[in-house]
């Protein structure tokens, strides 16, 4: 509701015909600033040489303080909200559903146990939703979940929100759908994870982030970006064992929040065009 999260952050073509070369540069002057710029060198390097080439290639940049961040507060939701919109282009229905989760950066304790649940909910065939809503209902044709409105969830800042998107057969009914995702989030806050499931799904997770940056620029990419919102880019490092300290009582707390006044859903209405 607030102006910062209700207008696109992509930009729109109104904004981008509107602005003008003086709003353009008075933008780079902000927030291309030296101070709001991390710098991440990886590789066989020599330390010294490699500050030496940053050194001559970056010394007479400008020193400028980074910018005041924005406040991007943003109340919760009391009740569910519901929109839906004719894509001419989107062949198949489709539905996604969002919900609050904790700050990310200030409360990464309580945000940790939502990054373990939308991977129960979704990731593998033997995941909640996929079995029940893929292989047994047959009422969705592919699913996802992650948290993060870019799909990474430790390059993220407050306010976010944990997401499930769906794509539906022909004619699918998106109000069973969202049903069925409260039933089975229901049942997972009430009766717990099965024997191994929450292992199974930690292990398969630290293995995607041990991957996602085994390569060195991968690794400092991550960083950098650590660096950059956190001022801790050893935390990379940590990553894996966090995840794997989330306990079944948090996952089962952070389910129990799922509530369908909290979450605000869209549904893609398919434009029929081939």
């Amino acid at each position: 509701d607030t102006f910062p999260n209700a207008h696109d952050g992509y930009g729109s073509f109104v904004d981008l015909e509107s602005a003008t070369v003086a709003d353009a540069a008075d933008f780079f002057r902000r927030y291309y600033a030296s101070g709001n710029a991390v710098l991440a060198v990886s590789g066989d390097i020599d330390v010294a040489e490699a500050t030496a080439l940053i050194e001559r290639h970056f010394s007479d940049v400008p020193a400028r303080p980074a910018p005041r961040r924005p406040d991007f507060t943003e109340p919760d939701l009391t009740a569910e909200r519901r929109e839906s919109y004719t894509d001419q282009l989107a062949p198949l229905p489709a539905v996604a559903g969002a919900w609050r989760v904790p700050d990310p950066i200030d409360d990464f304790a309580g945000y940790l146990p939502y990054v373990v649940l939308a991977e129960v909910l979704t990731d593998g065939d033997a995941s909640r939703l996929v079995e029940r809503l893929v292989q047994r209902d047959r009422s969705v044709t592919g699913l996802g979940g992650y948290l993060g409105f870019m799909g990474d969830p430790f390059d993220v800042r407050d306010p976010t929100a944990l997401l499930l998107q769906a794509h539906l057969p022909p004619g699918g009914d998106v109000d069973k759908v969202l049903r069925t995702i409260d039933e089975e989030v229901d049942r997972l806050a009430t009766d717990g994870l099965t024997e191994g499931e929450l292992a199974r799904t930690q292990a398969r997770m630290a293995t995607h982030l041990l991957r996602d940056t085994d390569a060195v620029l991968g690794r400092a990419l991550q960083m950098a970006v650590l660096e950059q919102q956190r001022g801790e880019p050893g935390l990379l490092n940590e990553l894996p064992r966090l995840v794997g300290e989330v306990t079944e009582e948090q996952v089962r707390a952070a389910a129990a929040t799922l509530r369908p006044e909290r979450r605000a859903a869209v549904e893609v209405i398919p434009g029929g065009a081939r």
